[in-house]
């Protein structure tokens, strides 16, 4: 008599409502297919020709961009494989800020080539050696593609910073990439410190006004706030600044009492004695020069009465982040206290106004021209909220890539040339390399081309064609030869045929080393992460059932 054993997991071992799925057809192939889902959503949306995606979110908010960290963000990834990607997404977005999609598509891209490899019979260990080793020799090659870099010291011109920052907002907002970038390196430029490395991207703020056209945006040096102040005193020069973050009116007690009154007189005077209270601070406040007030929290009536008798602008600022940066620029210590601020608790700045865009009237601090700043503002102009909010997006990663190029200026060609490299010398690698691993560093490489591969396709060009074309072209020893999106280069023009060109220095599409070196390091060790999975194991779901109604309840 044979005694049957169980399988792995079996019922008798978890509770019931559990879910085990393992081996290579219920857990690696069903993982690798939901990776290669998301990487399919977000790679239609790669490079300067990729489209939009309309998202609405579970609050209901809508969401019309291209950018990849924003759509992952946005449509909330159930699956647990392809969540590994999107922490790796995520990752890329914390570090480096730009570059999410490559790591996405070249993630899905690495599992889709592997599925072929598992199901020939390859071992997922043998697959994950070849992968690790193609990657150490991927990242050894990038560091030789190195075509130029950009000073930190002495600091870049505004020209210098512009055409470097060009091409990463070109692939969010193409055809404005050259207004745009001038924007990020002027407003990057005016807040830069002494030491470049140390430059801040919290320094840099956006503030949206509807209406207008984007040519009307403009840089400010200082902040903006899109409201007008609280009182009746809109403008002042060089004005003393008190920040509080309580509230500016008569204070209210914890405990509920109950007051006699016996006359009218103790009716009348009932309220005095807080009114008298409250105009002593003020009183205060005024006798020690303050001319400004910063208030993070509510204003009340007679607190406002008593600030426009004493002739000093308050502004209301609700955002904590926007109070602390306001803090940092006209150098004032936040008060959780009404009362006379200190000589080192109150702040200074140049000019407090109230100027009118479009149909908005709005607040700038700012300091004198030619004066270093510690904020400078990018005020954008446009049609709808949802393109502005794309708009600010696109500016988000343009100073990141700001902030990646002053820490480590090495540049590498972009339009897909570099992977195409890359892929190139990591195949004779794997040519040269002996054992099973040969196979999966074959893969890696082949991978490499879904960002030529993409760009071309979301162009509408033919794709093989451009990645043969590229290949012979790299072969000629043309390292700089990239996919033309804009098809117009001819083979007179330096193009070594349609689709491709040759002038990727002259036309300034170069990429960031950084960036790309870890989106390809992110990408890769996701793809391991998720093939190193072998079962998969899911606990019922916390929390009741809702009862289910016997009938509708009005029956009876």
């Amino acid at each position: 008599m044979s005694l049957k054993v169980p399988k792995a997991g079996g019922p008798d071992l978890f509770k019931a409502g559990y879910k085990h799925m393992s081996g290579l057809e219920e857990a690696v192939l069903r993982n690798i297919a939901a990776v290669g889902e998301l990487s399919e959503i977000v790679r239609t949306s790669f490079g300067p020709n990729g489209r939009n995606k309309l998202i609405i979110n579970h609050l209901g908010r809508l969401f019309v961009t291209s950018d990849a960290a924003t759509i992952i963000r946005e449509i909330e990834v159930a699956h647990p494989a392809a969540k590994l990607l999107v922490m790796a997404s995520t990752a890329q977005e914390a570090e480096m800020g730009d570059a999410t999609n490559l790591v996405l598509i070249f993630a899905g891209e690495l599992l889709k080539r592997s599925e072929h490899l598992l199901t020939m019979g390859l071992h997922p260990s043998d697959v994950i050696q070849g992968y690790e080793m193609a990657l150490a020799k991927g990242r050894e090659e990038l560091e030789t593609l190195i075509t130029s870099t950009i000073p930190s010291s002495p600091l870049p011109t505004a020209e210098q910073l512009s055409k470097a920052v060009a091409t990463s907002l070109a692939s969010k907002q193409p055809g404005c990439e050259e207004f745009l970038s001038n924007l990020v390196a002027e407003a990057s430029l005016a807040v830069m410190p002494k030491n470049p490395k140390d430059f801040n991207v919290d320094s840099v703020r956006v503030v949206k006004v509807l209406g207008g056209g984007l040519e009307a945006s403009r840089v400010v040096r200082g902040m903006v706030f899109g409201r007008e102040p609280e009182g009746v005193v809109k403008n002042a020069t060089k004005a003393k600044v008190a920040v509080y973050t309580c509230g500016l009116d008569i204070s209210q007690t914890e405990t509920k009492g109950t007051v006699l009154l016996k006359k009218a007189d103790d009716l009348l005077n009932f309220s005095r004695g807080e009114e008298k209270q409250l105009e002593g601070y003020f009183k205060e406040i005024a006798d020690s020069g303050v001319k400004l007030i910063i208030a993070g929290s509510g204003i009340g009536d007679l607190a406002l009465h008593y600030l426009n008798r004493m002739n000093i602008g308050v502004i209301k600022v609700l955002s904590k982040f926007d109070l602390r940066r306001l803090c940092r620029v006209v150098g004032a210590t936040p008060l959780a206290r009404l009362g006379a601020p200190t000589a080192e608790e109150a702040g200074m700045v140049d000019v407090f106004e109230t100027v009118e865009i479009g149909g908005d009237r709005v607040t700038v601090l700012r300091q004198e021209e030619g004066e270093k700043t510690k904020t400078s503002t990018i005020v954008l102009r446009g049609a709808t909220a949802n393109y502005l909010d794309d708009l600010e997006r696109s500016l988000d990663d343009g100073i990141n890539t700001v902030r990646i190029l002053l820490r480590d200026g090495r540049q590498v060609p972009g339009a897909g040339s570099t992977e195409i490299e890359i892929a190139r010398r990591v195949s004779d690698f794997g040519g040269r390399t002996s054992g099973l691993a040969q196979h999966s560093i074959k893969r890696w490489a082949e991978s490499l081309e879904v960002v030529p591969r993409t760009l071309a396709e979301n162009a509408g060009l033919n794709a093989e064609d451009i990645v043969s074309a590229l290949y012979k072209s790299h072969q000629e020893g043309n390292l700089l030869s990239g996919v033309d999106i804009d098809n117009e280069s001819s083979e007179e023009e330096g193009g070594s045929s349609e689709g491709i060109t040759s002038k990727l220095k002259e036309k300034n599409i170069l990429d960031p080393y950084a960036a790309k070196d870890w989106a390809i390091k992110l990408a890769t060790d996701a793809a391991i992460s998720v093939l190193r999975v072998d079962s998969i194991i899911v606990a019922k779901q916390a929390g009741l059932a809702p009862p289910k109604q016997q009938g509708h309840w009005d029956d009876d």
